[in-house]
């Protein structure tokens, strides 16, 4: 199988390390994984304002809404969603953040050890006691993935931690094309007898397409070395590398002309020259961000980046590198120290500050209503005075702002369901919109108890479980949620 695009990307430099893995089921994975991968890329410094793992776990969350802005925008993209694994260094503590099933590897002190854990439903399994590790990769389901970023959840669930690092340790990042081929005993063993970092990551994506890898394979591995020590600043650092090959074809392999229906923003085909133009410049903008600090850049990110060959991803971009920018020289200006002191002067700088506070006012109370117009787009299954009920928004609030409201209270009791469903919906179960949340009323009116069950000599058939799979979790592959019967309980 020949894959045309990359849905992997990856970013390494001194200070921040990321892989992700679109997700190539669905329209637009190499768009979720460049888009997020560029929207941290910022954090590759070491002045944060606050703590790393609390920095990095907002800008993540601010790369999912800006997915879900995309979807709005660009309604070709929906559904589309990309894991993360990202590392943050501040002083002597690094930052994880996590979510999906991309990989996080330590090699410290002689031991070799898997970090992060998959946010699969296999995995789901075997922290149950149902399945045994070593049943794991035969299972059928073992590519469904159970959380990622995208527009299934306005606030996905990460997994965060902070350690201690030293200096010689090294950390391995990585999409799940690598350990589908190689078991961790050889990703540990090439570590080990790698000379160094680049021959380690070189190896690895070697052995993996060799063993015919199903998917795309990013590696990206770190070495954490003492400040005094560090190479001076280069385009490529020495202490980080990483790695990134198409199955079964490079990056560099694939066709100027490749057209992915999930990579235009709009309807206008590739030979328009003003949009040409435009992409060229967007592309400009980040590639003069980027030179700013040494990196290294792989994947769909990449693509985006030096060829703008992902125009969505460079317009989206090259805005917020541009809003950065003159937010930072705005406040510069502000705190400048005054080498004269004349009147005209002072009242000029009175006014620049005004009008961009009032700018700043302005995109703030827009951003506040676009985001609030979107959340009046969904709807989800919940629960209303101990009854099953559909909402219109999400099930977050904004302060005092309640930001969904009942649609639809039904008459079926949130007793009368099974223990399992009855603990989904008091979580809530998203739907895609109205008509699907419908459908999953209707499934679980099949599933209650008590009076809502048919009589024996009138059995129903057994409700299909897709709607209810559908609508708590996503995946690369076919869906694996657990079936249910009509009157309760789970097959």
């Amino acid at each position: 199988m020949v894959r045309f695009k990359n849905d992997d990307s990856a970013y390494v430099g001194r200070y921040l390390a990321v892989v992700a893995d679109g997700m190539g089921g669905h329209a637009g994975g190499n768009v979720a994984s460049a888009s997020t991968v560029l929207d941290l890329v910022h954090l590759d410094r070491p002045d944060l304002e606050d703590q790393a793992v609390t920095v990095l776990a907002d800008e993540i969350q601010a790369a999912n809404s800006l997915l879900s802005e995309l979807v709005t925008t660009s309604p070709e993209l929906s559904g589309m969603g990309t894991t993360v694994t990202a590392m943050l260094l501040q002083g002597d503590r690094v930052a994880l953040a996590h979510i999906g099933d991309s990989r996080a590897y330590r090699f410290k002190d002689g031991v070799f050890e898997q970090i992060s854990i998959d946010h699969t439903f296999v995995q789901r399994l075997i922290d149950e006691g149902r399945l045994r590790p070593e049943e794991a990769e035969s299972h059928p389901h073992k590519n469904v993935l159970m959380r990622v970023l995208g527009d299934v959840d306005a606030s996905p669930e990460l997994d965060l931690a902070t350690f201690e690092v030293e200096p010689g340790e090294k950390w391995l990042l990585c999409s799940d094309g690598l350990n589908a081929v190689l078991r961790d005993s050889e990703i540990e063993a090439v570590l080990r007898d790698s000379k160094d970092l680049s021959t380690a990551v070189d190896t690895l994506v070697e052995l993996t397409l060799a063993g015919g890898s199903p998917d795309n394979v990013t590696v990206a591995v770190v070495e954490v070395v003492d400040e005094a020590d560090a190479p001076a600043p280069a385009r490529e650092p020495a202490p980080v590398t990483a790695g990134t090959a198409e199955v079964p074809a490079a990056a560099a392999e694939r066709p100027a002309d490749t057209k992915d229906g999930a990579q235009a923003s709009g309807g206008e085909e590739p030979d328009d020259e003003e949009r040409e133009a435009d992409s060229s410049v967007r592309a400009e903008v980040i590639r003069r961000d980027l030179a700013s600090r040494p990196h290294l850049l792989v994947g769909a990110a990449s693509l985006a980046t030096e060829t703008g060959q992902i125009p969505i991803v460079t317009k989206r971009s090259a805005e917020r590198r541009a809003a950065r920018l003159l937010m930072h020289k705005a406040d510069d200006d502000a705190a400048a120290p005054e080498t004269q002191a004349p009147e005209p002067p002072r009242k000029r700088r009175r006014w620049i500050l005004i009008t961009v506070l009032a700018v700043i006012a302005a995109l703030l109370a827009s951003v506040l209503w676009v985001g609030y117009a979107w959340t009046q787009t969904r709807y989800y299954v919940g629960t209303a005075d101990n009854r099953v009920a559909i909402y219109n928004g999400v099930s977050q609030t904004l302060g005092p702002v309640k930001l969904s409201h009942v649609t639809e209270t039904t008459d079926i009791p949130v007793d009368s369901l099974p223990e399992y469903w009855r603990s989904r919906v008091n979580d809530t179960v998203p739907a895609k919109d109205l008509v699907h949340a419908e459908q999953i009323v209707g499934q679980l009116r099949g599933t209650a108890k008590a009076i809502l069950c048919p009589q024996p000599s009138e059995p129903a058939p057994s409700p299909s479980p897709s709607v209810l799979a559908d609508a708590l979790g996503a995946s690369n592959g076919p869906d694996g949620l657990p079936a249910i019967n009509s009157c309760g309980g789970q097959q």
